[in-house]
Protein backbone atom coordinates (compact mmCIF):
# COMPACT_ATOMS: atom_id res chain seq x y z
CA UNK A 1 0.00 0.00 0.00
CA UNK A 2 1.19 3.37 -1.01
CA UNK A 3 -0.13 5.12 2.52
CA UNK A 4 -0.75 8.71 2.27
CA UNK A 5 -0.31 11.52 4.81
CA UNK A 6 -2.92 11.70 7.01
CA UNK A 7 -3.39 8.58 7.77
CA UNK A 8 -3.23 6.19 10.73
CA UNK A 9 -1.93 2.76 10.42
CA UNK A 10 -4.70 1.79 12.96
CA UNK A 11 -8.32 0.03 12.37
CA UNK A 12 -10.10 2.51 14.13
CA UNK A 13 -9.92 6.16 14.98
CA UNK A 14 -11.89 7.67 18.21
CA UNK A 15 -11.56 10.72 16.31
CA UNK A 16 -12.57 9.36 13.28
CA UNK A 17 -9.47 10.31 11.39
CA UNK A 18 -9.08 8.36 8.28
CA UNK A 19 -6.87 5.11 8.63
CA UNK A 20 -5.47 2.84 5.82
CA UNK A 21 -8.39 -0.07 6.23
CA UNK A 22 -10.32 3.01 5.04
CA UNK A 23 -8.11 2.30 1.30
CA UNK A 24 -8.55 -1.16 1.37
CA UNK A 25 -12.46 -1.44 1.20
CA UNK A 26 -11.94 -4.49 -1.30
CA UNK A 27 -10.00 -6.92 0.70
CA UNK A 28 -12.14 -9.52 2.05
CA UNK A 29 -9.91 -10.60 4.66
CA UNK A 30 -8.34 -8.88 8.22
CA UNK A 31 -4.64 -7.53 7.36
CA UNK A 32 -2.62 -5.53 9.81
CA UNK A 33 -0.21 -3.31 9.22
CA UNK A 34 3.61 -4.77 9.18
CA UNK A 35 5.14 -2.17 11.14
CA UNK A 36 4.22 1.45 11.19
CA UNK A 37 4.49 4.49 9.66
CA UNK A 38 3.32 7.67 11.21
CA UNK A 39 0.20 9.86 10.52
CA UNK A 40 2.57 12.42 9.40
CA UNK A 41 4.51 9.68 6.50
CA UNK A 42 3.70 8.33 3.46
CA UNK A 43 4.96 5.60 1.83
CA UNK A 44 5.10 1.93 1.68
CA UNK A 45 3.13 -0.34 3.99
CA UNK A 46 3.07 -3.39 3.73
CA UNK A 47 -0.01 -5.43 5.03
CA UNK A 48 -0.57 -9.10 6.04
CA UNK A 49 -2.37 -11.55 7.83
CA UNK A 50 0.36 -13.80 9.00
CA UNK A 51 2.44 -12.87 12.18
CA UNK A 52 5.63 -14.89 11.62
CA UNK A 53 5.98 -13.05 8.16
CA UNK A 54 5.23 -9.63 10.26
CA UNK A 55 7.67 -10.78 12.89
CA UNK A 56 10.54 -11.54 10.55
CA UNK A 57 10.34 -8.14 9.21
CA UNK A 58 9.90 -5.71 12.21
CA UNK A 59 12.19 -7.79 14.69
CA UNK A 60 15.06 -5.49 14.73
CA UNK A 61 17.47 -8.92 14.97
CA UNK A 62 16.33 -9.45 11.42
CA UNK A 63 17.79 -6.32 10.38
CA UNK A 64 15.36 -5.84 7.28
CA UNK A 65 16.45 -2.20 5.31
CA UNK A 66 13.75 0.39 4.95
CA UNK A 67 14.30 3.25 3.13
CA UNK A 68 13.21 6.52 3.56
CA UNK A 69 13.08 9.67 1.49
CA UNK A 70 14.02 12.87 4.09
CA UNK A 71 13.06 16.61 3.38
CA UNK A 72 14.59 18.46 5.97
CA UNK A 73 13.74 22.13 7.18
CA UNK A 74 17.64 23.29 7.12
CA UNK A 75 20.23 22.40 4.85
CA UNK A 76 22.45 19.68 6.17
CA UNK A 77 26.28 19.98 5.99
CA UNK A 78 28.47 17.28 5.33
CA UNK A 79 29.18 16.55 9.14
CA UNK A 80 25.56 16.14 9.75
CA UNK A 81 25.27 13.46 7.53
CA UNK A 82 27.54 11.59 8.36
CA UNK A 83 26.67 11.63 12.09
CA UNK A 84 23.39 9.98 10.43
CA UNK A 85 25.57 7.38 9.18
CA UNK A 86 27.55 6.59 12.13
CA UNK A 87 24.39 6.55 14.04
CA UNK A 88 23.37 9.09 16.69
CA UNK A 89 21.93 8.44 20.18
CA UNK A 90 18.47 8.59 20.98
CA UNK A 91 16.27 8.56 24.71
CA UNK A 92 16.36 5.04 23.77
CA UNK A 93 19.81 4.44 23.02
CA UNK A 94 21.95 4.72 19.87
CA UNK A 95 21.16 3.81 16.75
CA UNK A 96 22.48 1.36 14.60
CA UNK A 97 25.24 2.99 11.41
CA UNK A 98 22.64 3.62 8.67
CA UNK A 99 23.07 4.48 4.69
CA UNK A 100 22.84 7.96 3.92
CA UNK A 101 23.18 9.39 0.58
CA UNK A 102 22.35 13.15 -0.01
CA UNK A 103 19.72 13.58 -2.95
CA UNK A 104 20.47 17.11 -3.68
CA UNK A 105 19.95 20.42 -1.48
CA UNK A 106 17.51 23.33 -2.83
CA UNK A 107 17.24 26.83 -1.30
CA UNK A 108 17.18 26.07 2.33
CA UNK A 109 16.02 22.08 2.61
CA UNK A 110 18.30 19.19 2.35
CA UNK A 111 16.68 15.73 0.59
CA UNK A 112 18.32 12.78 1.24
CA UNK A 113 18.11 9.07 1.27
CA UNK A 114 18.18 6.93 4.49
CA UNK A 115 18.67 3.46 4.61
CA UNK A 116 17.84 2.07 8.45
CA UNK A 117 17.46 -1.79 9.58
CA UNK A 118 15.49 -0.59 12.57
CA UNK A 119 12.10 0.48 13.54
CA UNK A 120 11.86 2.21 16.85
CA UNK A 121 8.81 5.06 16.89
CA UNK A 122 9.62 7.63 14.46
CA UNK A 123 12.79 6.86 14.72
CA UNK A 124 14.27 8.83 11.49
CA UNK A 125 12.67 12.00 12.43
CA UNK A 126 14.06 11.42 16.00
CA UNK A 127 17.71 11.26 14.07
CA UNK A 128 17.23 13.81 12.08
CA UNK A 129 16.08 16.16 15.40
CA UNK A 130 19.40 14.62 17.34
CA UNK A 131 21.32 16.59 14.43
CA UNK A 132 19.75 19.88 14.45
CA UNK A 133 17.35 20.06 12.04
CA UNK A 134 13.55 18.62 11.54
CA UNK A 135 12.11 16.75 8.74
CA UNK A 136 9.61 18.35 6.97
CA UNK A 137 8.45 15.37 4.72
CA UNK A 138 9.01 11.39 5.11
CA UNK A 139 8.41 9.05 2.23
CA UNK A 140 9.23 5.82 2.91
CA UNK A 141 10.50 3.90 -0.61
CA UNK A 142 11.46 0.92 0.22
CA UNK A 143 10.93 -2.13 2.46
CA UNK A 144 14.07 -4.66 1.60
CA UNK A 145 13.80 -5.14 -2.00
CA UNK A 146 10.51 -3.95 -2.45
CA UNK A 147 9.87 -0.60 -3.99
CA UNK A 148 7.14 1.72 -4.21
CA UNK A 149 8.06 2.23 -7.55
CA UNK A 150 4.87 3.29 -9.68
CA UNK A 151 2.50 2.51 -7.08
CA UNK A 152 -0.51 5.49 -7.34
CA UNK A 153 -1.02 7.24 -3.45
CA UNK A 154 -3.46 5.49 -1.76
CA UNK A 155 -3.30 2.23 -3.71
CA UNK A 156 -2.43 -1.11 -3.39
CA UNK A 157 -1.67 -4.70 -4.63
CA UNK A 158 -1.05 -7.96 -3.73
CA UNK A 159 3.20 -9.00 -3.50
CA UNK A 160 4.29 -11.60 -5.97
CA UNK A 161 5.58 -14.80 -4.57
CA UNK A 162 9.20 -14.29 -5.73
CA UNK A 163 8.38 -10.91 -3.98
CA UNK A 164 7.58 -12.20 -0.88
CA UNK A 165 10.85 -14.78 -0.88
CA UNK A 166 13.09 -11.85 -1.53
CA UNK A 167 12.04 -10.03 1.36
CA UNK A 168 12.49 -13.12 3.66
CA UNK A 169 15.76 -13.29 2.38
CA UNK A 170 16.83 -9.48 2.54
CA UNK A 171 17.33 -9.95 6.41
CA UNK A 172 20.52 -10.35 7.60
CA UNK A 173 19.54 -11.91 10.99
CA UNK A 174 18.60 -15.85 11.15
CA UNK A 175 19.19 -18.13 8.25
CA UNK A 176 15.93 -20.17 9.41
CA UNK A 177 13.49 -19.63 6.51
CA UNK A 178 9.73 -20.31 6.25
CA UNK A 179 7.92 -21.03 3.35
CA UNK A 180 5.16 -18.37 3.93
CA UNK A 181 1.44 -18.93 2.45
CA UNK A 182 1.17 -15.08 2.37
CA UNK A 183 1.50 -12.67 -0.30
CA UNK A 184 0.86 -8.75 -0.08
CA UNK A 185 -2.57 -8.89 1.41
CA UNK A 186 -3.50 -11.68 -0.43
CA UNK A 187 -5.34 -14.09 2.35
CA UNK A 188 -3.87 -17.59 2.96
CA UNK A 189 -7.07 -19.06 1.80
CA UNK A 190 -6.83 -17.74 -1.62
CA UNK A 191 -2.90 -18.95 -1.92
CA UNK A 192 -4.11 -22.72 -1.07
CA UNK A 193 -6.60 -22.50 -4.04
CA UNK A 194 -3.85 -21.26 -6.08
CA UNK A 195 -1.65 -23.87 -5.37
CA UNK A 196 -4.11 -26.55 -5.67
Amino acid sequence: LYKPKGYLTTLRDPQHRPTVYDLLTDVDTYVFPVGRLDQDSSGLLLLSNDAQFAERLTNPEYKVPKTYLVKTSTLLSQEQLERLRAGVTLKDGPTRPAEVRRVRDSGAHTFFEICITEGRNRQVRRMVEAIGSKVLKLVRVAIGPIEIGGLAIGKYRALSHAEVRALLHSSAGSARRKKLSLTGVVSQRHHRQEQE
